[in-house]
C-alpha cells in the first residue's frame, strides 16, 4: 500500500520519521510521500528524514514559531488560516501513485490535536482517495488538559476521516521508564504493527509471491466500514530444525512433511489468537467489530493456506463479522512469523468512554476554577475601590 503520510504536530512528525526509517530498513516502500506540519520551528528542525521542502511551519504570524502551548482550539484556528500553505506542499505529491492519505497526530497536544481534523476535512473535499487518521491517545498520567484535548480531538477527527486508527499510549507505557525512552519504544511498536499491515502485498526481492495475496484494496475495503480501528500483533521466532534427527532423514513415507505442515498450521492459528486477544493498539472487545483483516508475515516455508483459513474462520466466530479478509506476506530473510490483525468499526471500547468521562470532569473543573478566579480578583480589587480613584 502506497501512502502519502502527513505528520501533524510533534508526535506526528516523529512517527512519520520512524516510518521512513522502517522503509529504508525493510525496503517496503510504504511512504510514497512524507510531509510534516507544525507550529513549532524547533520540532521541524529536529526531523532528519522528512525532506526540508516538505516541512511546513504554520501560524508564524500568531505564535512566531513557538508552538501553541497545548491549546488545540488555537491549533485548529491556525490550521484553517494557513491551510493553503499546507496544500502548496501537498500539490507536489503524485496523488495518482498513492492509495490513501494517512494523517498522523498525537491527540493530547495542541497543534496535531487541533489541526489534524481540519486537514482531514480539507483533503476529503479535494481528493477522491481515502483519508485515514492515525491518532495517538495520551496516557492518563499526562494530565487533565491533555485528556480534555484528546477527547475533543477524537470526537472531531473520527467524523472527518474515512477511518481513525488509534494507538493508546496508556496501554503501552511501562512504569519507571523515562518519557523519552518510553515514547521511542511506543513509536517503534506503532511502526512495527502498521508497517507489516501496509506492507502486505509487496513482492520481496527474491520474488516470493503470497499464496493468498493481501493487496491495498483488501485494506481499503476493511477500513471502508468507517469509525475506529485497532491493530493486534503477535510474533514467534523460527528455529532452524532443518537438520532434523536421524529418524526424520530416513523417513520416506512423507510423515515428516505432514508433521511440518501440521506444526506450521498450529503455529499460525496460535499467533492469530495471540494477536486478537493480546495487547491491541486500542484495547477493546473484539466481538462486534464490523470488519477484520488478517495478515501473516514470515519465511514462505512457514506460511500455509490451511493455517490462514483456520485463523480467518476463528476470527469470524470471535468478531461475529462475515467480512473477514486474510492472506500472507512472505519475507524470505525474516527469522520471525508474525500475525497482524486489523479490526475495523470496533464499538466496545472502555478507554474511549473513560477518556470522555475524565474530559467532562476536567472541563467542569476548569470552568469552576475560572469562575472562582474571577470572583477572587473582584474581591481583591473591591476592597480598596471606595478609597481609590481608578486611573481611567
Amino acid at each position: 500500500m502506497k501512502l502519502a503520510m502527513i505528520g501533524f504536530g510533534q508526535a506526528g512528525g516523529k512517527i512519520v520519521e520512524k516510518f521512513l526509517e522502517y522503509d529504508d530498513r525493510t525496503g517496503s516502500g510504504i511512504v510514497r510521500s512524507a510531509v510534516a506540519v507544525n507550529t513549532a520551528k524547533a520540532d521541524l528542525l529536529g526531523l532528519e528524514r522528512v525532506p526540508e521542502e516538505n516541512r511546513v511551519l504554520i501560524g508564524q504570524t500568531r505564535v512566531k514559531g513557538h508552538g501553541v502551548g497545548a491549546d488545540n482550539e488555537l491549533g485548529a484556528e491556525i490550521a484553517e488560516e494557513d491551510i493553503d500553505e499546507v496544500q502548496s506542499v501537498i500539490d507536489n505529491i503524485p496523488v495518482h501513485e498513492i492509495d490513501a492519505f494517512l494523517i498522523i497526530a498525537g491527540l493530547g497536544g495542541g497543534t496535531g490535536s487541533g489541526g489534524s481534523p481540519v486537514l482531514a476535512k480539507h483533503l476529503k473535499r479535494i481528493y477522491t482517495e481515502p483519508v485515514y487518521g492515525l491518532g495517538i491517545l495520551p496516557s492518563s498520567d499526562e494530565g487533565g488538559i491533555y485528556t480534555l484535548n484528546a477527547a475533543r480531538s477524537f470526537q472531531t477527527f473520527v467524523r472527518e476521516v474515512d477511518n481513525l486508527l488509534v494507538f493508546d499510549n496508556d496501554a503501552w507505557r511501562k512504569t519507571g521508564e523515562s518519557m523519552e525512552s518510553g515514547y521511542e519504544e511506543i513509536n517503534d511498536e506503532i511502526v512495527k504493527r502498521f508497517g507489516i499491515l501496509f506492507g502486505a502485498g509487496e513482492v520481496d526481492a527474491q520474488g516470493e509471491v503470497a499464496e493468498s495475496v493481501v493487496d491495498s484494496s483488501e485494506i481499503v475495503n476493511t477500513l471502508d466500514s468507517g469509525g475506529v480501528s485497532t491493530v493486534g500483533y503477535a510474533a514467534e521466532e523460527v528455529t532452524d530444525d532443518s537438520g532434523g534427527g536421524l529418524l526424520s532423514r530416513f523417513k520416506s513415507d512423507g510423515t515428516s512433511d505432514n508433521m511440518d505442515a501440521a506444526n506450521t498450521t498450529n503455529r499460525i492459528t496460535s499467533l492469530v489468537r495471540k494477536a486478537a486477544l493480546g495487547r491491541l493498539t486500542l484495547p477493546c472487545e473484539i466481538n462486534g467489530a464490523e470488519r477484520a483483516l488478517l495478515v501473516l508475515s514470515g519465511p514462505p516455508a512457514e506460511l500455509n493456506r490451511k493455517g490462514i483459513e483456520r485463523g480467518r474462520k476463528w476470527l469470524e466466530e470471535q468478531t461475529g463479522s462475515m467480512e473477514v479478509r486474510g492472506g500472507d506476506y512472505p519475507v524470505s530473510d525474516s527469522s520471525y512469523v508474525a500475525s497482524v490483525i486489523l479490526l475495523s468499526g470496533v464499538h466496545n471500547v472502555p478507554r474511549i468512554k473513560e477518556l470522555q468521562q475524565v474530559a467532562i470532569e476536567a472541563q467542569e473543573n476548569i470552568d469552576e476554577i475560572r469562575a472562582e478566579s474571577e470572583e477572587n480578583l473582584e474581591q481583591l480589587v473591591e476592597d480598596d475601590e471606595d478609597e481609590l480613584d481608578p486611573l481611567f
